[in-house]
């Protein structure tokens, strides 16, 4: 870009944010949750009415009903990726229009998520983009709002670490991760902005991806970062040992905000206390295949706020044994609420209708609602890593906060766990893997597991005096888990360690420490 380009877009990009004080009902806007949701409903009806879908599920009749959204309940069934998928989201695949969504679906997200072998294909069409492009510009606004940012924060860069940009075209549409796929909606202004740049995103090879990163890192003035935590914690501490320095911060001296998502930050924060020399807001987005759902925008507080004029119109089913099996797999009978119905923590698993082309769709995610009154929600787990073998009931939730008060207690660092359950004589026992490379007496570690799984969750505690007769915890090197990720294929930045194992998983992991000698 020629110096009076770059001129001209530093200016536009100076002048946009120097109105977000006028735009504060884009960054805050004032909403009747149950209204807004009705009016996004109708607009995603009347937009796929003469879809194959829509005809198959009357959607002519329900918007002519008197009451919009239990009729679209009783007339729409719930699905799953098996059954969108065979049913719709296959004919869209071989290049068949308007199944799901009007015209045809140009691109798809290939999503595996972290307990499915397969790739999943997730339809992306023009109009769930533009919406992810507008959440995004939205949380971008949202920062300027702290006191400490930067006063030229607009000139300075962002990395962002996702998966490989480079999509593939197989004849009929383009496929790729998602980050490659919205990484075509980055506005224009922003482009001069973000790291690691084009050539670097699109690198598929996870390792020289890295090198290429930390090779260029010193031209960079980073200022935001963006990504799963796991992953940003190896590129950042890559830089810190090739440059020697202390910290971060002695390269990127206004390093000021990290968005992060995919999975709790809790277990990495005293990790990136040492990495970090100076404080550091975190800011945490829920960002899934299927679409943008909520995002922390509150400069005051860390919840995140739903949006509910994203494109999306959200379902709630109550996560409990009348919705679920004991292995998290739907039941038949299961019965879903809208958000006029939804109560404060209680777990319930996600339904997605979208502007992408999911109707009731069951994406996996458990979610809780910590304060209704501000739309406010964290992520609890997924439908299937949930560990209630015996009737525990733990969350993924639990589990993130049992490892943080753990580090806590003990002064020490875990950033990488998974647990199972397995029969112990005649009842069971929770076999944790710590990746940690200090060295930590893994009885006490299990012992202060255990404890506060037992403060946190009652239904934990009283199951430990009965069902669940053991805790057993092997401490294993942190770089177990990511070679065990490269030997499944999926090393990089778009992909996260299952934290619960369940069915042939736990034999293949344990084969894989096994044969690696990483257990004994």
């Amino acid at each position: 870009m020629n110096n009076k380009k770059t001129k001209k877009v530093d200016y536009l990009v100076k002048r946009a944010f120097d109105i977000r004080q006028k735009t504060e009902a884009i960054i805050h806007p004032k909403r009747n949750p149950i209204e807004a949701q009705k009016k996004q409903l109708k607009k995603l009806l009347l937009k796929a009415e003469l879809t194959t879908i829509g005809t198959d599920c009357n959607f002519s009749q329900i918007l002519k009903s008197g009451n919009l959204v239990e009729e679209f309940q009783k007339n729409v069934p719930i699905f799953d990726y098996s059954s969108m998928y065979h049913k719709y989201w296959n004919r869209q695949l071989k290049g068949e229009s308007s199944v799901t969504w009007p015209g045809k679906t140009k691109y798809f997200a290939l999503s595996s998520g972290t307990s499915e072998a397969a790739s999943k294909y997730i339809p992306i069409t023009s109009d769930i983009l533009k919406s992810i492009k507008k959440s995004q510009i939205r949380l971008l606004l949202t920062i300027t709002q702290y006191q400490d940012v930067p006063s030229d924060f607009y000139k300075k860069g962002s990395l962002l670490i996702g998966g490989s940009t480079e999509l593939q075209y197989n004849g009929t549409n383009y496929e790729g991760d998602l980050s490659g796929i919205t990484a075509k909606t980055i506005p224009f202004w922003f482009q001069k902005y973000y790291k690691p740049g084009k050539k670097i995103s699109k690198l598929n090879d996870w390792d020289y991806k890295l090198k290429e990163i930390v090779k260029n890192a010193p031209k960079w003035d980073i200022v935001l970062i963006a990504g799963v935590p796991a992953w940003i914690q190896i590129v950042l501490e890559k830089i810190i040992e090739e440059y020697k320095l202390n910290n971060i911060h002695d390269l990127w001296p206004d390093l000021t905000f990290f968005i992060h998502s995919g999975v709790s930050i809790a277990p990495y924060v005293k990790s990136f206390e040492k990495i970090f020399g100076k404080p550091v807001h975190y800011r945490e987005s829920y960002f899934a295949s299927e679409g943008f759902i909520a995002s922390a925008i509150d400069p005051k507080n860390a919840e995140m706020t739903m949006l509910y004029e994203g494109g999306n119109f959200y379902e709630f089913i109550p996560f409990n044994e009348q919705n679920f099996s004991p292995e998290g797999n739907l039941l038949p009978s299961a019965k879903a609420i809208w958000v006029d119905q939804v109560q404060e923590n209680e777990n319930y698993a996600i339904l997605l209708s979208t502007n992408g082309g999911s109707w009731r769709y069951l994406i996996g995610d458990t979610i809780m609602f910590t304060n209704i009154a501000k739309h406010e929600i964290k992520i609890t787990g997924r439908t299937k890593h949930y560990l209630s073998v015996a009737g525990e009931h733990l969350s993924l939730d639990n589990m993130s906060r049992a490892i943080e008060l753990t580090q806590d207690e003990l002064n020490i660092i875990i950033n990488e766990f998974t647990v199972f359950a397995e029969r112990h004589h005649s009842m069971f026992a929770h076999h944790w893997y710590i990746g940690s490379d200090q060295i930590i007496d893994n009885k006490v570690v299990s012992q202060c597991i255990d404890k506060h799984l037992a403060t946190l969750n009652d239904d934990y505690r009283v199951e430990r005096l009965e069902a669940i007769r053991d805790v057993m915890v092997d401490i294993i090197p942190e770089k177990a888990f990511y070679q065990y990720m490269e030997w499944k294929g999926k090393l990089g930045s778009a992909n996260k360690f299952p934290r619960v194992l369940k069915g042939d998983r736990i034999d293949e992991w344990k084969a894989f420490l096994k044969e690696r000698e990483f257990s004994k």
